[in-house]
């Protein structure tokens, strides 16, 4: 195994070992980050452990059931791709890859996240890339995915996992979840208890509660809670709307509610339930020559924070 480089008298991590480490933020599972950097399970634990070492701190929280960042290695996250990102650009530099012939992509995303994050980056992606023209679509989950799939997208911002071997992804920003509800709805029906959520209904984007589970496979949920009705509204946009009209109770990202709980017209729920994080991902076809340009992008996207 490679060694870490001394700079300064502080031990600096291996790109081999943040490369491992994103691939295991990305998957959030050991075996499938093993085989996405063609080592054994054994061999990828091993780096893992000794990049942690290197640190001082532990990046992954591990149980039987799943496998979660930790606080700190959400914090590496977007410190550890804009390295390797980096380190990539550098490579081309030197060997004289960077003056590129202009190129037209899509980049697709759902629509907060475009309104909010990324239709304000556009400007610094034209001036740091000005051979790129990036066109939008705005969509959600698996319909993201499936357009990168099916060649309608290039890439899509997300943070929909997929264990699709045709599709690659560079980490982007940790995710933050809470679980919310007005403060008029509860303030008339409580939820304190497990066995209010019975008088409740649960929004979510989807069938497979891609949201809410974020908070029932969560340390202390205990499986979850029984509602009266779960009501599969599509989009995030609509479940917002309807969070803060009162009309029901979701798991939500942080970031998209932060200005409401400031405000108190919104309320964490079981505030010592802390839900499952995930993080956004720039997705892309498996095996796309334009791979290096997607680092790139990545390596802009990461400079601006959740907004």
């Amino acid at each position: 195994m490679e060694r870490a480089a001394a700079h300064g008298g502080v031990t600096l991590p291996s790109l081999e070992n943040l490369r491992c480490f994103l691939a295991g933020a990305q998957a959030l599972n050991f075996r499938a980050a093993a085989k996405a950097v063609h080592l054994t399970p054994a061999a990828y634990g091993a780096r893992i452990q000794q990049l942690e070492e290197q640190l001082g701190v532990r990046l992954f929280a591990r149980t039987t059931r799943h496998v979660a960042l930790t606080e700190a290695g959400h914090a590496l996250v977007a410190h550890a791709a804009q390295v390797v990102a980096l380190a990539a650009e550098t490579s081309r530099a030197v060997r004289g890859e960077l003056a590129a012939a202009p190129v037209e992509l899509t980049l697709g995303t759902r629509h907060e996240l475009g309104m909010s994050w990324l239709l304000p980056q556009l400007g610094a992606l034209r001036k740091a890339l000005p051979h790129v023209w990036i066109h939008l679509y705005f969509g959600s989950g698996e319909d993201l995915l499936l357009r990168v799939r099916t060649h309608e997208v290039d890439a899509a911002v997300t943070s929909s996992r997929t264990v699709d071997p045709k599709l690659d992804a560079i980490p982007l920003h940790p995710e933050a979840y809470v679980f919310v509800a007005a403060r008029r709805l509860v303030a008339g029906t409580p939820l304190r208890r497990r066995a209010q959520a019975a008088q409740h209904t649960l929004l979510d984007a989807a069938p497979d509660l891609p949201l809410y589970r974020y908070w029932r496979d969560a340390a202390g949920a205990d499986g979850g809670l029984s509602f009266a009705r779960v009501w599969i509204l599509g989009t995030l946009d609509a479940i917002v709307a309807m969070v803060r009209a009162g009309r029901g109770v979701a798991v939500l990202p942080r970031y998209v509610v932060d200005g409401d709980l400031g405000r108190g017209t919104l309320v964490e729920l079981f505030p010592k339930v802390r839900p499952a994080d995930d993080v956004f991902r720039l997705v892309f076809r498996a095996g796309d020559a334009r791979r290096g340009l997607f680092e790139r992008i990545a390596v802009q996207l990461l400079r601006a924070p959740l907004a």
